[in-house]
């Protein structure tokens, strides 16, 4: 799929993944029908009280993997539907960071929401089943270059060949994530702080996403996606695993399965949308990570954070 050089403004719209849930973080659209109507069809399908998992929690159920994955697909989705039902254009493209990509697909049609619940949650389980809980573990740098975090997580292994520690999100510049073993990580961690790291932390989720632990989940996902139906999207996805937009719908699915193993290259996909003249993205709830990302990727971008009523609407009037 080449990119679409026609339209003389355009826009993304991009959807975040694991680590931005918290307590209360659908709370801006409390009053939005289309934001409640999402979850209820959501918890009509897979059986459990989203809404209230949102709401209240606890954070302890919002932070485990099975959990937190449908919660933000369906938070995703409620919020493009609110953009839609608000008037909102449909975009130039859209992208996912990780589980996001999945809430891309469905906003650009290639994934029916209804597929897309059990799909996200077995993906899920399959990655928890990959790595037992307290096995692995995963961990944000900040403040060093991929290329120091990519030495220190080399370090943090060259006594240890059996574990596993590497880049897994490339986020921004001074931004990486890190996964595999959690002792690998941990060192890594101190490591990284030694090297003139700002900040290193282990993150709030149970399973090492995006490396070869996941290989297990990968050849589960693969084969669980053979059943799915997919369709040709009808807007782009730039996807993670090759930063490539496909409309070929076993092309998807293979990204996909790639996408369990292989790092998150999203300083590459905002790079790749401003190439494409894409002046502006929109982050479409919870949170506002990927906007103070994508600002320290590509300055002249404007970035626009969805995170209410109030700025659901301001992106509209920006974008229409």
């Amino acid at each position: 799929m080449t990119p679409d050089q026609s339209s003389v403004s355009k826009f993304a719209v991009v959807f975040a993944g694991q680590s931005s849930q918290s307590i209360g973080m659908m709370n801006g659209f409390a009053a939005d029908p289309v934001v409640t109507q999402t979850f209820a069809e959501a918890s009509d399908i897979l059986h459990q009280d989203f809404a209230a998992l949102a709401a209240v929690g606890p954070a302890e159920l919002q932070n485990q993997t099975v959990n937190t994955q449908p919660l933000m697909l369906i938070s995703g989705v409620a919020t493009w539907r609110a953009w839609q039902a608000a008037g909102g254009s449909m975009p130039s493209y859209f992208a996912g960071h990780s589980l996001g990509e999945y809430t891309a697909l469905v906003a650009a049609g290639a994934l029916n929401f209804a597929d897309a619940l059990p799909l996200v949650r077995f993906r899920a389980e399959a990655m928890q089943n990959a790595v037992p809980e307290g096995v692995g573990g995963i961990a944000v740098v900040m403040g060093l270059e991929v290329e120091q975090v990519r030495a220190a997580c080399a370090q943090a292994v060259a006594d240890a060949p059996q574990d596993v520690c590497e880049a897994v999100n490339l986020n921004s510049p001074i931004q990486t994530v890190i996964a595999g073993h959690r002792a690998a990580v941990e060192r890594a961690i101190e490591l990284a702080k030694a090297m003139g790291a700002k900040r290193a932390m282990l993150l709030p989720m149970s399973a090492p996403s995006h490396c070869v632990l996941m290989r297990p989940a990968a050849d589960a996902l693969a084969e669980y996606l053979a059943k799915v139906q997919f369709q040709k999207p009808l807007v782009p996805v730039i996807q993670n695993a090759d930063v490539a937009m496909f409309s070929e719908v076993e092309k998807i699915k293979d990204a996909l399965v790639q996408q369990l193993y292989r790092p998150v290259r999203w300083i590459e996909t905002i790079t790749m949308l401003h190439s494409f003249g894409v002046a502006t993205a929109v982050e479409c709830a919870p949170g506002k990570v990927l906007t103070g990302l994508n600002k320290r990727i590509v300055a002249d971008m404007q970035s626009l954070a969805v995170v209410d009523t109030a700025s659901l609407q301001a992106a509209v009037a920006l974008t229409t």
